[in-house]
Formats: structure tokens, sequence, C-alpha cells
């Protein structure tokens, strides 16, 4: 009933007398500048926010040393050595380069591993065969060389969450969010007045539904304490220049990329919920690999032939690529903890892995995604081994492995032919480069308008030529922005990782970063015959629901690494009640037991030395 009142407004407009042509031109020619401006307001704050974080470590623990001084722990999983690259250095002769971990669980309590080290590790005297549990206050020698673990006090705990409160804080999202919104109904009223006479109610109805989404996001979360929102701001961002590609392309796929928006934006927070608890995600990591190995196995066996890969399955009228899900799969089972890496065979299990999808995506013929494995699976393996020999090794093998293939598949050669020479072949293999390019640049700066291009019309558009799309409609300055919001994400991955908890996190964010990255170089500058057309998507951008599913997942896993206070809702929150309680624990402390509340029972003699007496600040 909504819709068709909704048509009949939209009719009524459109049947207005004479005027309505000349109202439509005029509105085209001024909402083109106004576009461009709407954007730097949107992305800039978020851009801003998210580049200049200064990333306050966390400090969980302290671990004094034989001279006195006191280390913090600022990971959750800490390396205790002599290299330079420990988290804790201690520069005794004696003591390996990576001599031991030390490890926080969930649970707050500590282990230590002992890295095979020449001196052995000791708790309190007794030697440390593999790991051992350590409370605080027990004596950690490493090669003879005493440290003690020690708390952080609740006087340090609420000095440090006000300090990384005032200088961590997020942008506020509210103006951006305003501006968005604008953005969004201005967008729908300009592909209304391309489609003319053709326009349905479903256009405008299909834009609102992604702004009330986008509210009832932002509300709902703002509600639950979250402050922290520039990557969901350039996510619907993206998802609006998404949601404007395929009115223009394929209107009556509409809702059907606005299902997909939705279900992504699930996956990422089911997925954000669920990487809170490490305990559990390494639990599943096997489940993740056989998962990945699965997906890529049933394109293989049931795939269909589109766009000259066998990578789409049909089910129902409704096709999707396995093997976009499977890039999830696949990093979540790529990533690992420090306590994992203890074990050489791991990588050696991980290359096993990426050997069987590798394989799979080539018997597919989809060697853009094969592409954008395999960068991922170097980055993982750097971060997981700093091999650089063993990934030398890898990159020569995979070459050669290149060679075997286009020896006994020729024509995968033969694709490539037109590479750097498209204007050559401008009606044979070099079509679609060409016609990007043309289009791209009538679009000027500002572009012809959202709906008002004549690229779509060309096969992929919406897919892999998406990047020629933005550029003729939108123009070059909206184009560009959406490359700069998928290389923010990336930086601030990076960037974040220095205040990582945890290893997983850290690989996980890296990997989905350098993934999204590529996949969009290779979009980007395969459309313009830069680098061969692979046939891969824009992140968020290109019309289907299997990448919208795809980039909305990976996007979870640079929020999981975000650490900023109140930021992320892939980290826990204390509740209200709990932080009420310790308010009031702290009122009631006293001068003469703020040195000793929460240290009774420490041996402070047990120290390196004996230097450490009751009553000693810790």
């Amino acid at each position: 009933m909504i819709l068709t009142r909704l048509q009949a407004l939209l009719q009524g407009f459109l049947d207005l007398p004479g005027q309505w042509p000349m109202a439509a031109a005029w509105y085209t020619a001024v909402v083109r500048f106004v576009f461009p401006v709407l954007a730097l307001g949107i992305l800039a704050g978020a851009i801003r926010s998210l580049l200049r974080v200064p990333h306050v470590p966390e400090v969980w623990a302290y671990l004094t040393l034989p001279n006195g001084a006191q280390e913090p722990l600022t990971h959750w999983e800490n390396i205790l050595g002599r290299s330079g690259a420990s988290d804790v250095v201690l520069n005794y002769p004696v003591v390996s380069r990576q001599h031991a971990a030390l490890i926080r669980a969930e649970d707050e309590s500590w282990t230590v591993y002992d890295l095979e080290s020449k001196g052995g590790v000791t708790v309190n005297g007794k030697p440390v065969d593999g790991a051992a549990p350590v409370s605080f206050g027990d004596v950690i020698g490493l090669s003879g060389v005493e440290t003690v673990l020690l708390p952080v006090s609740l006087e340090e705990q609420e000095e440090r969450r006000h300090r990384r409160r005032s200088l961590e804080r997020p942008v506020s999202p509210w103006g951006a969010l305003v501006l968005l919104t604008v953005f969004q109904v201005l967008t729908a009223l300009q592909l209304v007045v391309s489609a003319g006479e053709e326009a349905t109610a479903a256009l405008p109805a299909a834009f609102f539904c992604l702004t009330a989404l986008m509210w009832v996001y932002f509300l709902t979360l703002r509600a639950l304490r979250r402050i922290g929102f520039e990557m969901e701001l350039i996510a619907f961002f993206l998802c609006t220049l998404s949601l404007s590609v395929t009115a223009s392309s394929a209107p009556q796929a509409l809702f059907k990329q606005l299902a997909a928006m939705v279900l992504g934006l699930v996956l990422f927070l089911v997925l954000g919920v669920f990487l809170r608890d490490l305990e559990r995600v390494k639990k599943i990591r096997w489940l993740m690999a056989v998962g990945a190995i699965g997906l890529l196995g049933l394109s293989l066996v049931a795939g269909q032939v589109k766009y000259g890969a066998a990578n789409w399955i049909n089910i129902a009228g409704i096709s999707f690529q396995p093997s976009e899900v499977g890039k999830i799969c696949y990093i979540f089972a790529g990533a690992a903890t420090l306590e994992r890496l203890f074990r050489k065979r791991n990588l050696g299990l991980f290359i096993l892995l990426t050997g069987v999808c590798m394989g799979c995506l080539a018997l597919m013929s989809d060697f853009g995604t094969a592409a954008i494995f395999f960068i991922t699976f170097l980055v993982i393996a750097y971060l997981r081994s700093g091999d650089w020999a063993t990934l030398a090794l890898i990159c020569g093998a995979a070459v050669f492995g290149v060679f075997v293939i286009l020896s006994v598949k020729p024509y995968i050669l033969r694709r490539f032919a037109t590479w750097g020479h498209a204007w050559q072949y401008a009606s044979d293999g070099g079509f679609q480069q060409t016609r990007t390019m043309s289009a791209a640049a009538s679009g000027g700066l500002v572009g012809v308008g959202p709906g008002r291009g004549w690229l779509h019309r060309v096969p992929a558009a919406d897919t892999d030529l998406v990047f020629g799309m933005l550029c003729e409609e939108w123009g070059l300055i909206i184009a560009v922005l959406a490359v700069c919001g998928i290389l923010c994400l990336t930086v601030f991955a990076v960037r974040a990782s220095r205040a990582g908890r945890s290893s997983f996190y850290v690989i996980a964010a890296c990997a989905a970063g350098s993934m999204m990255v590529f996949q969009a170089t290779l979009n980007v500058l395969g459309a313009v015959d830069i680098l061969p057309l692979t046939g891969v998507t824009f992140p968020f951008v290109s019309n289907g629901g299997s990448s919208m599913l795809s980039s909305w997942g990976l996007l979870a896993f640079l929020k999981a690494t975000d650490t900023r206070q109140n930021a992320s809702f892939a980290i826990r929150l204390p509740s209200r009640r709990r932080g009420r309680r310790e308010e009031e624990r702290l009122a009631r402390r006293s001068p003469e037991r703020e040195d000793t509340e929460g240290l009774e029972g420490f041996d402070f003699g047990q120290g390196p030395d004996a230097t450490y007496r009751k009553g000693d600040r810790p």
C-alpha cells in the first residue's frame, strides 16, 4: 500500500506540465556540484579521525626487572627476551633472544611459556616444562634473571581510562550522518529525475530503507555506549554509491542489493561480537579452514560459468559466489594467536590450506580471486613467521606454478593479450576497458549525474568496471574519495596493530585490510588497462550480494582491532553496576591502605635481590 501511494505521488510530479523537463535539467546541473561537497564533508571527519588516533597502549600488568624498573605489559601476548623486537627486552647475556612468552587469558589469568630457551624458565624457583600458570606476585626466572609480575592499581586503571578517552575520543558522527542522509535523499531524487517516466516507487523506497537502517544502527549502538563509528560511516557512504550504481544498471535488483546490505550488516555485528572471546575464536579456527575449502570445493563441483570463471552457484534463482564468503573463512583460519605460533608446523598447515584453496580457484579459472588469496597469504605468512627466505621460496614456487598453468592452458594467456594494448583491440579484447576509459573521461571532476551515464550498457559495468561508472556519473572527485575510504580503513588497521591485544586481531585485521586494498586496486587499475582485467569487485560499491557480504565481514576484522575506549562493539564494556562498584571502592580507600590493598599475601621478599618490601608502591 505504501509503495502504491508513493508511486502515485511520484507519477503526479512526473505528469506536471512542460516545466518538469526544465526543472529536472536545472536540478541535475546544480546537484552535480553539491555531491562532491557533501562527500568531502562526510568523509573528511571520519578519515581524519581514523588517521590521527594516537592509539594509547592499554596496560594489563607490570613486570619488574632486577634493576628495579617496571616494564608495562601492553598486550595480552608478550615476548620476553634479549631481542630488540621483544615486547619486554631483557638485555642480559644469559637470556635467549626470544626466551619466554607471558600470555593473558580472557579470565585475566596469566601463563608463561618457555620458548625452547637455553637457560630455561622458572616460576617461584620451580622449573617450567612447556608452560605454567603465573599469579600476581610470582617470581619469573629467565636463566636466573628474576622478574616479578605485579597488577595495575585501580587508581592507575581509572587514570589511564580517562586519559585514553580524552586522547582517543572519536569524532562525533552526527554531523556526518546528517550530511550522508542529505546525500542519500538528493541521490534518490536525482535518480528519479534521470529515470523520468520509467521511475518507480521502488527507487526512493530503497534509499529510504537504507537511510532508516543506517540511523537505527547508529542510534542503537550509541544507546549501548559506543562512540566510534568512522568505519561504518565510510561503509554506508560506499553502500549509497552501490545502491546508486545498481539503480542505474539493474533497477530490478535494487531490493536484492539492499537485502545484501542488511545481511552484511548483520554478519558484521555477529562476527564482531563473536571475536570478543579469543578462546572461542581459537576453538573454531579449524572449522573455518574446513569451511573455506568446502565453499571453494562447492564452486568447483557445482559452479556455473559466468564471465569466464566457474565460481557461481544458483539456488532457487539466486546466484552467489561461495568464494567471497570463503575469504572470511580463510582469514579466520589464517590468523593465529601467539600461543599457536610457537608450533612451527602451524605455518606448514596454513601453507597446505592455501595450496588447496589456490588449486580450487585455478581449476575454476578464477585467477583474480586467486591473486587476492595469494597476496593475503603473503601478508599472513610474513606476520606469522617474519621469514623472508621462506616467502621468497613460496613466491618462486608460485611463479613456476603460473608458468605450468599457462603451458597447460594457453587460452588463459590469450585472455591477457590485450593488457596494455586495449585501444588496439577496441572492438575485441579491449572493448570493456576502452569504453570504461571513455566514460570516465566524459565524467570529468563532478560527473554527468547519477543515472545519466551510458557505461551501464556495457557488460559487467556495475561490477568489474564499477570505477568507470563512478567516474562517469559521480565524477573523479567522488571516485577518488571512494578509493581513499578503502585505503584509510587499511592504514588505520596497520596503525592500530601497534596497540593490538592479541596477534590474532593484528594478523586478521592486516590480512583483511590488504585483501580489500588489493581487490580495489585490481578493480580500479584493471578497468583503465593499467593492470589486466581480472574480474574482481570493488568492496562495498560493486553490485552483487556476495561481494557485499564479504566486504562487511572483512570490516568486522578491522573493527575488532580498534582498542579505543568504547569505540568497538567487538570489545566488551564493563557493566554500569561494576563501574559504580569500582568507583565506590576507590572512594572508600584510605591513604593508609592505598599502597597495599589488593596485594595482601604477595611475598615481596621473593623478588630479585629481595628489593621489594611490604609497603613499596607496585
